[in-house]
C-alpha cells in the first residue's frame, strides 16, 4: 500500500500555457454536447473515505490532497506544428502496449495535427543503438495493431547512461517524450526529466503505466492487470480440472508477481476454485503442524484434491541459494527463485514420505499472458491513458504520468511513484476476501518455539 504520509501532488510544467488549442472543444461549463478543456483547477480527491474528509473539513490539516484532472488543456505549451514527439516501450512485455501506441499515435496526428512521431525500437537501448533505428509512426502504421500481443516497437530492459538519451533528444529536436513501462521505466523517466532540465532542455516526458503486476503506487491499477487476471484465471480452472480428474489430484499454478500479490489474489478470486493463494507479503512456513503442507495434506484427505495458486515472489527465503547464484537482470532487479518448480518438487517429496500416491499438475502461463491481447477493459483503459497522455505533454506538464484514482483519469508526478512499490495489504478486503473464498487459515507460521 502507499507510504505515510501522502506526498506532494504538485506537476511540474515547463513555463507558462499560451497557445490555443486546436480541439473543437467547448469552456468549462459549455453547452452543445460537447466534451469541454479541463482547467487544472479540477482535481481528484485522492482520500475516498468519509472520516478522513470529516477530519480535513476542520481545517486543521489544511485541504485534504488531491490530484489535478486529466484531460485536454485549452492553452498548450508547445505549438502544434514545431512538435516532434518520440515514444518507447520498455520492460517487460504487457498486453495493451499496442494500444497504448496507436491511441498515442492518433491522438497526436488526427487531434493536434503532429506530423514527426518517432517510435523507439527495443526500449531505452534505441536510443543509441545504431543498428535499430526508429520507426516513423503514421495512421498506416499502427491503425491495426490493437488486434495484436506484444508490442511492434519491441521492448527490453534496462538502461543506457541518460546522459547519452539526452543528447539523442537534443540532436533529435524531441519536444515529447512518453514513455511506456513499469517502476524501472518510470526511474529512468525521472531522471532523464531531471537531467533535461540541467541542460536547459525543453523536453515534456510523461509516463504511461504499464505492468501486468499492478503494483505503481498512488495508481488504482496499470494497464495490462485485467488482462493478466483474466488470462490467468483460465489457466487456474485448467489447473482445476486437472486436479479434480486425478486421485488426491493437486492443481499448481505459477502466476506473475515478484513483489505483490494482486494478479494471484484476482484470479484466484475470479475462478472461485482455489484453496490456497501464496503471495509475497503474507509468509508462511513450509513444513510444521502449521507449515502449508500440513494444510494441504489434510485438503486431499478430506476432498481427494486441491488447487494452489503461487505468485512468483512468493516463499523466496526458501530459495536464497538459488537467488544469490541468479544476480540481476538488466534492470538491476535481484532475480527469483523458481518457487513454482519448488513448490511441485516438495509437494511429491511429502506425500511420499508420507506414502500418500498423488498427482501434481502444474501450469506456469507466464509469457502466454505477457503476450496476449488486451481485453476490452484494458483496451479502454490504453485508449484513455494514450489521450491523456498526449493532452498532458502538450501542455507542458513534464516528469508526471497519467492514471487512474476512483474512476477517474489524473496527473501523478513521477518521484512519489517510483519511491516504492504497492503491494497487497493484508489486512485489505482483497486479502480477507481471497481467505473467505479458499478457505486457507489466515496464518500458516508455527508458533515460536
Amino acid at each position: 500500500m502507499p507510504p505515510n504520509p501522502v506526498p506532494d501532488f504538485t506537476i511540474r510544467t515547463l513555463g507558462p500555457a499560451l497557445v490555443s488549442s486546436p480541439l473543437r472543444l467547448a469552456r468549462a461549463g459549455g453547452a452543445g454536447g460537447q466534451a469541454d478543456f479541463t482547467a487544472d483547477e479540477e482535481r481528484v480527491l485522492y482520500h475516498d473515505d468519509w472520516a478522513t474528509l470529516r477530519g480535513h473539513s476542520t481545517g486543521e490539516s489544511g485541504p485534504p490532497p488531491s490530484m489535478e484532472l486529466a484531460g485536454p488543456r485549452e492553452k498548450l505549451y508547445f505549438r502544434p506544428s514545431e512538435v516532434r514527439a518520440a515514444l518507447v516501450t520498455a520492460g517487460g512485455l504487457c498486453p495493451g502496449i499496442n494500444e497504448v501506441t496507436r491511441s498515442v499515435t492518433m491522438t497526436l496526428l488526427h487531434h493536434y495535427g503532429v506530423r514527426d512521431i518517432l517510435g523507439i525500437r527495443y526500449g531505452l537501448r534505441g536510443f543509441v543503438a545504431e543498428d535499430t533505428p526508429p520507426v516513423r509512426l503514421s495512421h498506416d502504421a499502427v491503425h491495426n495493431i490493437h488486434r495484436q500481443g506484444g508490442s511492434v516497437l519491441g521492448s527490453s530492459r534496462g538502461s543506457p547512461p541518460v546522459e547519452q538519451i539526452v543528447r539523442y533528444l537534443d540532436r533529435e529536436a524531441i519536444s515529447i517524450l512518453l514513455m511506456v513501462g513499469g517502476d524501472g521505466t518510470q526511474k529512468a523517466a525521472l531522471a532523464i526529466s531531471r537531467a533535461l532540465r540541467e541542460a536547459n532542455l525543453p523536453v515534456a516526458v510523461v509516463g504511461i503505466p504499464k505492468t501486468i503486476d499492478n503494483d505503481i503506487l498512488y495508481v488504482d491499477q496499470t494497464f495490462g492487470f485485467s488482462t493478466a487476471v483474466e488470462q490467468a484465471r483460465t489457466s487456474i480452472d485448467a489447473a482445476h480440472a486437472e486436479a479434480k480428474g486425478a486421485y488426491n489430484g493437486v492443481g499448481l499454478v505459477r502466476l506473475m508477481g515478484r513483489d505483490s500479490g494482486f494478479i494471484a489474489a484476482q484470479a484466484a478470486l475470479a475462478s472461485a476454485e482455489a484453496n490456497f493463494v501464496l503471495v509475497p507479503e503474507v509468509p508462511f512456513d513450509m513444513d510444521g503442524p502449521n507449515g502449508f503442507l500440513a494444510h494441504l495434506h489434510r485438503r486431499v484427505a478430506r476432498m481427494r484434491h486441491s488447487l494452489v495458486v503461487v505468485a512468483e515472489g512468493a516463499g523466496q527465503e526458501f530459495l536464497e541459494d538459488e537467488r544469490m547464484k541468479q544476480g540481476r537482470d538488466a534492470s538491476g532487479n535481484q532475480m527469483l527463485g523458481d518457487i513454482g518448480r519448488y513448490l511441485r518438487g516438495r509437494i511429491r517429496d511429502y506425500f511420499a514420505q508420507h506414502k500418500v500416491e498423488t498427482t501434481v499438475r502444474y501450469i506456469d502461463p507466464g509469457y502466454t499472458i505477457r503476450s496476449a491481447p488486451a481485453d476490452a477493459s484494458d483496451a479502454v483503459y490504453c485508449q484513455e491513458l494514450g489521450q491523456n497522455a498526449v493532452h498532458a505533454a502538450m501542455a507542458g506538464k513534464t516528469e508526471m504520468l497519467v492514471g487512474r484514482v476512483h474512476g477517474r483519469q489524473v496527473h501523478v508526478p513521477i518521484a512519489p511513484v517510483t519511491s516504492g512499490r504497492k503491494r497487497l495489504d493484508p489486512e485489505h478486503p482483497l486479502w480477507r476476501a481471497v481467505l473467505q473464498a479458499t478457505g486457507q487459515p489466515p496464518s500458516m507460521k508455527n508458533a515460536p518455539a
